[in-house]
């Protein structure tokens, strides 16, 4: 797997040629000016819930890429209206292709659009492929249902926000990466707005010395796992 960051909480996976894209929000954000919006490759898009920092750019690069929307049904439903692809999933359910699977697993936070349509649930993905998993938790708190996940699935990495103020700051990412049992960390969901700037060279630390190891990609760079 090829994960490429673009910003805040959005990724694209690239998998056998596939491209992934996960929560795009890139117009919006300022950081990620640099990232041209019409060259971004996308097959299918999984959107882990519906606030606008996660889904400004779902329409936009759905309509000239014809992607595969994958996320719960209200927000699928959402979409439909609007005349774009679609393959709803709900918590426990996954999203299979002859490629990869996304199983779509809770996630404890809130979903709605910025019109104030109800965006269901709010969820996370297991995405597997080539013998390789990678938890992609959304916004979220640290949850005990995280420990769910390895009875399934040895994870190679995770995606967890360390932001704080909306979502789980670095002290429990780090509890979130024992109860997931995965010491190999991509930071997401900071330092986009004031109130969840951190520090990124003391979250790094704080991982070290828990044992793990956090990644912190700079924007339009790629890892591969």
């Amino acid at each position: 797997m090829k994960i490429t960051f673009y910003g805040h909480a959005c990724f694209s996976i690239e998998i056998n040629e596939i491209n992934i894209l996960i929560d795009p929000f890139i117009s919006g954000n300022s950081l990620a000016s640099a990232i041209n919006l019409e060259t971004i490759k996308a097959d299918y898009i999984l959107v882990t819930h519906a606030h606008q920092d996660h889904v400004l750019d779902v329409e936009t690069i759905a309509k000239r890429t014809g992607a595969t929307i994958v996320s719960n049904y209200e927000i699928i439903l959402y979409y439909a209206a609007k005349e774009l692809k679609g393959h709803p999933v709900n918590h426990g359910g996954t999203f299979k292709t002859a490629d990869f699977s996304a199983k779509y697993v809770n996630a404890i936070h809130t979903s709605s659009f910025a019109d104030g349509t109800y965006g269901g649930q709010p969820g996370g993905f297991v995405i597997t492929a080539n013998e390789k998993s990678l938890y992609v938790a959304g916004d979220t708190a640290v949850t005990m249902d995280m420990k769910l996940i390895p009875m399934t699935t040895k994870l190679t990495a995770s995606i967890f926000p360390i932001g704080d103020n909306f979502t789980m700051g670095v002290e429990d990412a780090i509890i979130a990466s024992d109860l997931v049992e995965c010491n190999q960390v991509i930071g997401c969901h900071f330092n986009t707005f004031p109130p969840i700037t951190i520090d990124t060279e003391e979250a790094k630390k704080s991982f070290s010395e828990a044992g793990k190891d956090l990644t912190i990609l700079e924007i339009g760079e790629s890892i591969e796992i």
